[in-house]
């Protein structure tokens, strides 16, 4: 029984948005259990995949705050 957790930041893939979607968070399900399918021969209905939304403030990269981490590194870090 395979337990993915996928960690995404609390913001949205589009302007004006502020979190990922219902039909994304759809699509990494599926696509995730697919690949435990397709690679480790799991089943779809033993695998459970958790999507857990942080906010952004609660997240940091090269030891910054991962706002501003993005704002020192320009646009390429901002993804």
């Amino acid at each position: 029984m395979p337990i993915v957790t996928i960690q995404i930041t609390r913001e949205g893939s589009a302007p004006g948005t502020s979190a990922a979607t219902a039909e994304e968070k759809a699509a990494l399900i599926k696509g995730v259990s697919q690949l435990l399918l397709d690679v480790l021969n799991k089943p779809l209905s033993s695998t459970f995949v958790v999507i857990d939304e942080v906010d952004t403030e609660n997240w940091g990269r090269g030891g910054l705050p991962v706002e501003e981490f993005r704002r020192l590194e320009g646009p390429a870090a901002s993804r």
